[in-house]
Protein backbone atom coordinates (compact mmCIF):
# COMPACT_ATOMS: atom_id res chain seq x y z
CA UNK A 1 0.00 0.00 0.00
CA UNK A 2 1.15 3.54 -1.30
CA UNK A 3 1.82 6.04 1.63
CA UNK A 4 -0.73 8.36 2.04
CA UNK A 5 -0.38 12.29 0.03
CA UNK A 6 1.60 14.63 2.55
CA UNK A 7 -0.58 18.01 2.16
CA UNK A 8 1.17 20.88 0.11
CA UNK A 9 2.39 23.10 2.92
CA UNK A 10 5.15 20.48 4.46
CA UNK A 11 4.14 21.32 7.68
CA UNK A 12 3.81 17.66 8.71
CA UNK A 13 6.83 16.46 7.69
CA UNK A 14 7.35 12.98 9.36
CA UNK A 15 9.89 13.20 11.93
CA UNK A 16 13.28 10.70 10.95
CA UNK A 17 13.60 8.06 13.52
CA UNK A 18 16.67 7.49 14.95
CA UNK A 19 17.84 4.01 16.33
CA UNK A 20 20.63 3.25 18.29
CA UNK A 21 22.34 -0.08 16.64
CA UNK A 22 24.32 -2.43 19.01
CA UNK A 23 25.81 -3.82 15.93
CA UNK A 24 30.03 -2.74 16.05
CA UNK A 25 31.49 -2.91 12.69
CA UNK A 26 35.11 -2.62 12.39
CA UNK A 27 35.04 0.82 10.89
CA UNK A 28 33.15 2.15 14.40
CA UNK A 29 35.96 0.50 16.31
CA UNK A 30 38.70 2.65 14.16
CA UNK A 31 36.63 5.37 14.49
CA UNK A 32 36.68 4.83 18.50
CA UNK A 33 40.58 4.27 18.38
CA UNK A 34 41.17 7.18 16.74
CA UNK A 35 39.34 9.59 18.46
CA UNK A 36 41.19 8.80 21.50
CA UNK A 37 45.14 9.43 21.82
CA UNK A 38 47.86 7.24 23.21
CA UNK A 39 47.62 8.72 26.63
CA UNK A 40 44.06 8.11 27.07
CA UNK A 41 43.01 12.04 26.94
CA UNK A 42 40.53 12.42 23.79
CA UNK A 43 41.32 14.23 20.97
CA UNK A 44 40.23 17.51 20.29
CA UNK A 45 36.28 17.85 18.92
CA UNK A 46 36.12 14.49 18.82
CA UNK A 47 32.71 12.60 20.15
CA UNK A 48 32.91 9.26 20.79
CA UNK A 49 30.21 6.30 21.20
CA UNK A 50 29.39 4.03 23.92
CA UNK A 51 28.78 0.78 22.39
CA UNK A 52 27.80 -2.25 24.11
CA UNK A 53 29.63 -5.42 22.86
CA UNK A 54 27.69 -8.24 22.43
CA UNK A 55 28.29 -10.77 24.92
CA UNK A 56 29.66 -14.31 23.83
CA UNK A 57 27.90 -17.12 23.50
CA UNK A 58 27.55 -19.94 26.73
CA UNK A 59 27.17 -23.75 26.90
CA UNK A 60 24.22 -24.79 27.99
CA UNK A 61 24.54 -27.16 30.86
CA UNK A 62 24.30 -30.68 29.28
CA UNK A 63 20.32 -31.79 30.64
CA UNK A 64 18.58 -34.83 30.83
CA UNK A 65 17.55 -34.73 27.27
CA UNK A 66 20.50 -33.78 25.46
CA UNK A 67 23.45 -35.13 23.78
CA UNK A 68 25.65 -34.76 27.10
CA UNK A 69 23.22 -36.91 29.35
CA UNK A 70 22.76 -39.45 26.64
CA UNK A 71 26.94 -40.14 26.30
CA UNK A 72 26.76 -40.40 30.08
CA UNK A 73 23.88 -42.71 30.04
CA UNK A 74 26.17 -44.98 27.66
CA UNK A 75 29.27 -44.35 29.62
CA UNK A 76 27.44 -46.19 32.56
CA UNK A 77 25.83 -49.16 31.17
CA UNK A 78 29.53 -49.95 29.74
CA UNK A 79 31.23 -49.56 33.28
CA UNK A 80 27.95 -51.35 34.60
CA UNK A 81 28.96 -53.97 31.90
CA UNK A 82 32.40 -54.36 32.78
CA UNK A 83 31.75 -54.40 36.46
CA UNK A 84 29.56 -57.79 36.14
CA UNK A 85 31.61 -60.83 37.11
CA UNK A 86 32.09 -63.04 34.04
CA UNK A 87 31.07 -66.28 35.16
CA UNK A 88 32.21 -69.01 33.06
CA UNK A 89 29.42 -71.32 33.60
CA UNK A 90 26.88 -69.02 32.80
CA UNK A 91 26.14 -69.30 28.74
CA UNK A 92 26.32 -66.33 27.14
CA UNK A 93 24.25 -65.96 23.45
CA UNK A 94 25.03 -63.43 20.83
CA UNK A 95 22.23 -62.07 18.29
CA UNK A 96 23.57 -60.79 15.52
CA UNK A 97 20.37 -59.03 13.33
CA UNK A 98 20.59 -56.30 10.41
CA UNK A 99 19.32 -53.04 11.03
CA UNK A 100 17.78 -52.88 7.42
CA UNK A 101 14.42 -54.03 8.36
CA UNK A 102 12.35 -53.98 11.89
CA UNK A 103 11.35 -57.23 11.27
CA UNK A 104 15.27 -58.10 12.51
CA UNK A 105 15.05 -56.26 15.53
CA UNK A 106 11.69 -57.65 16.53
CA UNK A 107 12.78 -61.47 16.26
CA UNK A 108 15.90 -60.66 17.70
CA UNK A 109 14.40 -58.54 20.63
CA UNK A 110 11.77 -61.82 20.75
CA UNK A 111 14.16 -64.38 21.19
CA UNK A 112 16.06 -62.27 23.62
CA UNK A 113 13.23 -61.87 26.19
CA UNK A 114 12.35 -65.56 25.78
CA UNK A 115 16.04 -67.00 26.64
CA UNK A 116 16.42 -64.54 29.53
CA UNK A 117 12.96 -65.28 31.00
CA UNK A 118 13.41 -69.23 30.45
CA UNK A 119 17.01 -69.59 31.30
CA UNK A 120 18.46 -68.03 34.73
CA UNK A 121 21.72 -66.41 34.43
CA UNK A 122 21.75 -66.57 30.51
CA UNK A 123 23.71 -63.35 28.99
CA UNK A 124 22.00 -61.96 25.34
CA UNK A 125 23.60 -59.89 23.72
CA UNK A 126 22.27 -57.69 20.30
CA UNK A 127 24.75 -56.77 18.44
CA UNK A 128 28.25 -56.58 20.17
CA UNK A 129 29.81 -55.90 16.49
CA UNK A 130 28.63 -53.79 13.38
CA UNK A 131 25.86 -56.47 11.64
CA UNK A 132 26.21 -57.86 8.07
CA UNK A 133 24.06 -57.10 5.83
CA UNK A 134 20.94 -59.19 6.05
CA UNK A 135 22.17 -61.27 8.40
CA UNK A 136 20.06 -63.27 11.21
CA UNK A 137 21.90 -65.27 13.22
CA UNK A 138 21.69 -66.77 16.60
CA UNK A 139 25.01 -68.42 18.54
CA UNK A 140 26.71 -69.11 21.70
CA UNK A 141 29.49 -66.79 22.39
CA UNK A 142 32.89 -68.31 20.77
CA UNK A 143 31.02 -71.50 20.22
CA UNK A 144 27.56 -73.26 18.68
CA UNK A 145 25.52 -71.35 16.24
CA UNK A 146 22.19 -72.12 16.45
CA UNK A 147 20.14 -70.23 13.63
CA UNK A 148 22.38 -68.56 10.89
CA UNK A 149 20.17 -66.70 7.86
CA UNK A 150 23.21 -65.05 5.72
CA UNK A 151 23.56 -64.55 2.18
CA UNK A 152 22.35 -60.98 1.99
CA UNK A 153 18.85 -62.12 2.47
CA UNK A 154 16.55 -59.49 0.18
CA UNK A 155 12.97 -58.13 1.06
CA UNK A 156 10.63 -59.78 1.74
CA UNK A 157 13.16 -61.68 3.97
CA UNK A 158 10.67 -64.99 2.82
CA UNK A 159 13.13 -67.45 5.20
CA UNK A 160 13.53 -65.17 8.05
CA UNK A 161 9.70 -64.74 8.30
CA UNK A 162 9.28 -68.62 7.87
CA UNK A 163 10.18 -69.32 10.84
CA UNK A 164 8.09 -69.79 14.16
CA UNK A 165 9.92 -68.00 16.71
CA UNK A 166 8.77 -70.20 19.77
CA UNK A 167 10.16 -73.03 18.52
CA UNK A 168 13.34 -71.13 17.62
CA UNK A 169 13.74 -70.33 21.26
CA UNK A 170 12.52 -73.84 22.66
CA UNK A 171 15.49 -75.16 20.00
CA UNK A 172 17.89 -72.93 21.70
CA UNK A 173 16.84 -73.63 25.41
CA UNK A 174 17.18 -77.88 24.93
CA UNK A 175 20.44 -77.28 23.20
CA UNK A 176 21.86 -74.79 26.24
CA UNK A 177 20.50 -76.93 28.86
Amino acid sequence: MAPRKSKGDGEEKAKPLTQTSTRVTRSMDRQTRSATKPDGAKAAGSITKQVKLASPKRKKPATETGRGAKKAKKDEEKEEEAAEVEDPTKPKIVIEHCKQCNAFKTRAIQVKEGLEGAVPGVTVTLNPEKPRRGCFEIREEGGQTFISLLNAMKRPFAPMKALDMEEVIEDIIKKIK
